[in-house]
């Protein structure tokens, strides 16, 4: 069975999103041009606003979106970036349940070696 999605889409995922809601936060601004406050995207995926922030912050860090005024635009840092998240978006609308499994293992893989980094090792 073929792997549902590309390799430069799956690098890309796994180096620039960080979660299921970083990757929704940055296809609900991209959908709607309009400046996004923090509370009117925590709204709109559920989450608390400091949540919000933070991912917003990420994104913006990583070049998806603009900041100014306490509000938010999608405003990718290149044509490249753009068309990659384009990529990203009509995949993701294709295949849920492959780039959700890619996200958190991702997220799970980062955690896993957190914690590993915090493991009393027992000297032989």
């Amino acid at each position: 069975m073929s792997n549902p999605i590309p390799d430069d889409i799956r690098r890309f995922v796994l180096t620039s999103i960080a979660s299921v809601p970083h990757l929704e936060a940055l296809l609900l601004l991209r959908g709607d041009p309009r400046a996004w406050s923090t509370d009117a995207v925590a709204r709109r995926l559920y989450i608390a606003d400091k949540n919000a922030e933070r991912l917003l912050d990420d994104l913006c860090r990583a070049g998806m979106l603009t900041a100014a005024d306490g509000t938010w635009r999608y405003q990718p840092a290149s044509d490249a970036m753009r068309g990659m998240i384009d990529d990203v978006a009509r995949l993701y609308a294709q295949n849920l349940v492959a780039m959700t499994n890619l996200i958190h293992s991702s997220v799970e893989r980062k955690a896993q070696h957190f914690a590993d980094a915090f493991t009393f090792r027992r000297n032989s």
